[in-house]
């Protein structure tokens, strides 16, 4: 089983003939070494900006603890990086359990740091770092590392350097008396990354100096330099107004012209004893509507970027929809007919985001998408009251915001009814079984193809009528690898997906008409156990054979229900969470995390969903349904063309394959990976 402290990673030999595959196939890396093997599962391999991101990040943490007025960022002439900061400086001494310096575990542990510490008094209780591989990584993929910590410890010795290279101690740790008029605390790391581990071995200078700039904006008073020592150019970034400051220059550098309304800014943080968040959590934004030009958009948690959005971008949409609407609505604004939604209020809006957020959870290591699902409540909750408060209050610009809101619903509107009348006028009559939706809007719609009818009711109880529509099928679909067209229909399941979606079957190179297709996301849910899969394959053989055009425009979809729910008591400035697992991997992650945060074994309870029919209606769309707190894989044939696909697939579906497959299996048995 593996241990967040001390990962494990197996992997199975991958070229022996399967009658070679013994004990001595087995490979146990241990320490670093998955890392090294394995480094995509880690961090970006396109160029090292992102393990150098890892070390910046650490300085910024010590700036949002108020510990750090300084960070520097130096480009050496020799190709390595340094990162130095006048922050407390990473402690050094005997770590308590391990028995080694605390800042050599740091460097050399997975899953090992102060970010873990979330009770009271934690070292960070506001930090990007979920996972606790961060600088680790940095050292595991880096030729050479070296590290000065300036920290005052009990033998009177204040400077204090380690070296490692390839990840691995060559100079210990070793201690002096600080220098006369020297620095007398911080942290400095200089890495030589190792090229072989990444495409580039260059950092891309625009996305260091993005980076960096974003970071002297959410730290206020703190000054951040980049130097580039090749060339001698030295960047000062210090930003004292913030968020407004930032989004004005970015504006005006995009040529925008004038807002509709001033810039509206805020923030806020829940205070002790608050029922919804723990005490500190909360946002900044600040907010401006152009009518044209090129949108501004910038996310972030606890001090990391996140480029891909997520689920506190979904909060500050939900916000600002509601206190438009809820405005438009007070004073009569809107035209009869005319129906607001979200993306028209969010169509044409520019923002710079900050949200903290006690326990982070991000999608992958390199923390790009925010997946927290309190997120869309907490910046939600935070950011509607004042803005309509603001908007009650100078009538006069929220009538020109309604204004533009209110044009972009129309602009939406009028285009969907030019795809309305290219649509057939003759109508086939929809499945009895299907629970439609109102909308007729295909960009927006989505049919879920669920397994039961027990989970078929918790979906249509717990789905969002607006856009969603629900199809339960009974028992597994009809195997259809090798099923005439004409054949089809006979099944009656199959016929009612082909009505439902509006698209008659087909094969690969024909040009199937679309203009009937009712939904723009076609998404199979499934158990979350070996026969959902089992209906999966079923549902995409069917897409992939006879709808083979609903593959190619992006319209099918996978969605990810949880297979176990973890019930966390209230504990300190965290309120009682309910937090879900994909599978047996993310629970025992979970548990892990919930270890090192101070709970002890058996004070959370589990239970295991033995199939959707168990979730009920709110479950069922808070995790798996809900676009925001979703995880929802689009589907798509990748690098393979149809023809490899096809002999694929008939190896895998055909009635009279099974030689080929149990072949197939002991020649490529000896290549699976488990991360365990």
């Amino acid at each position: 089983m593996r241990r967040h402290s001390k990962k494990t990673l197996i992997s199975m030999a991958t070229k022996k003939p399967a009658t070679d595959y013994s004990e001595s196939s087995i490979r146990v890396l241990k320490g670093l070494e998955p890392v090294k093997q394995r480094p995509g599962m880690y961090t970006r391999t396109e160029n090292p900006l992102h393990i150098i991101q890892e070390v910046i990040d650490n300085a910024s943490d010590e700036a949002l603890g108020g510990h750090c007025k300084n960070i520097g960022v130096t480009i050496n002439t020799d190709g390595s990086i340094t990162v130095e900061d006048d922050g407390r400086g990473i402690p050094v001494g005997m770590h308590p359990e391990e028995g080694v310096s605390t800042v050599e575990i740091v460097f050399t542990r997975l899953h090992a740091g102060g970010k873990f510490d979330k009770g009271s008094g934690g070292a960070y209780a506001f930090s990007g770092g979920l996972h606790g591989v961060g600088v680790s990584v940095t050292n595991a993929l880096s030729k050479r590392l070296e590290i000065t910590v300036w920290r005052k410890t009990e033998d009177g010795n204040g400077v204090h350097n380690l070296v490692f290279a390839d990840g691995d101690v060559i100079e210990p740790l070793s201690s002096a008396p600080f220098e006369r008029g020297g620095k007398k605390n911080g942290t400095r790391v200089t890495a030589w990354p190792d090229g072989k581990y990444f495409d580039s071995p260059n950092i891309p200078m625009t996305e260091l100096q993005r980076l960096l700039r974003s970071k002297a904006v959410l730290l206020p008073g703190v000054t951040v330099t980049l130097t580039n020592a090749k060339t001698g150019d030295v960047q000062t970034w210090r930003y004292d107004e913030g968020l407004r400051g930032y989004l004005t220059e970015a504006l005006a550098s995009s040529s925008n012209g004038e807002t509709v309304i001033p810039l509206f800014e805020g923030a806020q943080y829940a205070a002790a004893g608050d029922e919804g968040f723990a005490e500190g959590e909360g946002a900044a934004w600040v907010v401006a509507w152009t009518e044209e030009g090129a949108i501004v958009r910038e996310s972030y948690v606890n001090l990391i970027p996140t480029p891909s959005g997520g689920t506190h971008e979904s909060g500050l949409r939900d916000g600002l929809f509601g206190a438009v609407k809820s405005f438009v609505e007070l004073h009569g604004l809107l035209p009869k007919g005319v129906k607001l939604l979200p993306e028209d209020v969010f169509a044409r809006v520019s923002f710079v985001l900050s949200a903290k957020v006690l326990d982070p959870q991000f999608q992958g290591q390199t923390k790009e998408r925010l997946n927290s699902r309190d997120a869309v409540k907490l910046v939600s909750t935070f950011t509607k009251p004042p803005l309509e408060l603001w908007l009650n209050q100078h009538v006069e610009f929220g009538k020109k915001l309604a204004d533009l809101v209110i044009k972009q619903a129309q602009s939406r509107m009028r285009s969907l009814q030019k795809v309305e009348k290219k649509k057939s006028s003759g109508v086939a009559v929809l499945p009895g079984k299907l629970t439609d939706c109102e909308s007729s809007d295909i960009t927006r719609n989505e049919l879920f193809l669920v397994e039961g009818d027990s989970a078929g009711g918790s979906a249509k109880m717990g789905r969002d009528k607006e856009f969603q529509a629900i199809l339960p099928l009974r028992g597994k679909v009809l195997n259809t690898w090798e099923t005439d067209r004409d054949r089809l229909f006979a099944n009656n399941e199959i016929h009612d997906i082909s009505v439902a979606i509006g698209v008659d079957p087909h094969s690969h190179g024909d040009s199937p008409d679309l203009t009937g297709l009712r939904y723009g996301k076609i998404c199979i849910l499934s158990d979350a156990d070996v026969d959902g899969s089992h209906i999966q394959v079923l549902l995409l053989t069917l897409f992939f054979k006879h709808f083979p055009a609903l593959f190619k425009h992006g319209h099918i979809c996978v969605a990810r229900p949880p297979l176990y729910r973890v019930d966390v008591p209230a504990r300190g400035k965290k309120p009682l969470q309910k937090l879900y697992a994909l599978d047996d991997g993310e629970l025992l992650a979970i548990e892990d995390k919930l270890k090192k945060e101070g709970l002890k074994e058996g004070s959370w309870s589990i239970s295991r969903f033995k199939g959707l029919g168990e979730m009920n209606a709110e479950q069922l769309w808070e995790t798996t349904m809900n676009p925001d707190t979703r995880r929802l894989l689009p589907v798509s044939l990748g690098d393979f063309d149809h023809g490899e696909s096809s002999a694929r697939f008939n190896m895998l579906m055909g009635k009279g394959e099974a030689a080929a497959r149990r072949a197939w299996i002991e020649e490529h048995g000896n290549e699976t990976e488990a991360d365990i």
